[in-house]
């Protein structure tokens, strides 16, 4: 089983080239950064976290991409991902554009772990409504698919809608597209139409999940031998890693805390212990 970590970044954190090149020489995976492009003072949403206050670090959460070609200038080995992206909040044939070069100059190291989003007000301000997010978030996975796939490329739906059209350079390794939340129908049937892994934060509830995974996998004429489940911001045990490689899951992402190198350091220790 393969380990990677994640941390939300912040300007008050770790810095991140440092953070990628220490997970790499302790033998992880991967390494994945999250985003929020701001956090309205309104406060409307509550945090999914529970009652507590929105943690600080949300406020200050820096651009995933940036700091993933970062993390790839570093480093040589370590696949760098979004956890997650909030696709709907983005305009795709930018987004397209800049995750094909990440993939391309970092020799086919990019995963697009992507989501649909809970802070109704932040999505708000990028023009979208929370009851159209999912189906937004589609068609523009959908669009960069095709950017990515094909020499020639344009989109036609109800959110994007673009003529024919070149865009280079194309991902070298696809990338795997990924899509984090909680199980359920809606989100299965996103998986099975097109994705590449679930990916559920924090781990819960896999082994109920998968019979109804597989079977969206049928429907959507998919192999459900196929089905990848990667399980983020995990905090780990000898016993969950174990009931995971049980499930036939190949790699967990783990959960460092948004803090300084001293403070990272042991943790990243003590999580390779688990290597």
């Amino acid at each position: 089983m393969r380990l990677g970590v994640t941390m939300i970044t912040s300007d008050q954190a770790m810095p991140v080239p440092q953070l990628a090149r220490a997970a790499e020489e302790r033998g992880f995976s991967s390494f994945y950064a999250p985003e929020h492009t701001h956090i309205p003072v309104s406060r409307e949403t509550p945090w999914p976290g529970g009652d507590q206050p929105l943690p600080e670090e949300y406020k200050r959460i820096l651009d995933p991409l940036v700091c993933l070609a970062y993390a790839a200038a570093v480093t040589e080995r370590i696949t760098v991902g979004t956890g997650i992206l909030l696709a709907a909040q983005r305009d795709p044939i930018v987004t397209a554009k800049a995750v094909a070069t990440l993939d391309h100059l970092s020799g086919g190291r990019m995963v697009l772990g992507v989501g649909f989003g809970w802070n109704v007000e932040e999505m708000r301000d990028h023009g979208v409504e929370y009851a159209t997010r999912r189906d937004v978030v589609r068609e523009h996975v959908l669009a960069m698919k095709g950017l990515w796939n094909a020499e020639v490329a344009g989109f036609e739906g109800v959110h994007v809608n673009f003529e024919p059209s070149w865009s280079w350079p194309k991902p070298v390794g696809g990338p795997p597209v990924y899509i984090g939340g909680a199980a359920g129908p809606k989100m299965f049937a996103h998986v099975a139409e097109y994705a590449d892994a679930w990916m559920p934060i924090g781990g819960r509830g896999i082994k109920d999940a998968l019979p109804l995974l597989r079977e969206a996998y049928e429907k959507a004429g998919r192999d459900p031998a196929t089905v990848r489940v990667v399980p983020f911001g995990t905090v780990p045990s000898r016993g969950k890693l174990d009931h995971y490689a049980a499930l036939g899951v190949q790699e967990v992402i783990l959960q460092l805390p948004c803090a300084p190198a001293d403070t990272i350091l042991p943790v990243l220790d003590d999580y390779a212990t688990y290597l």
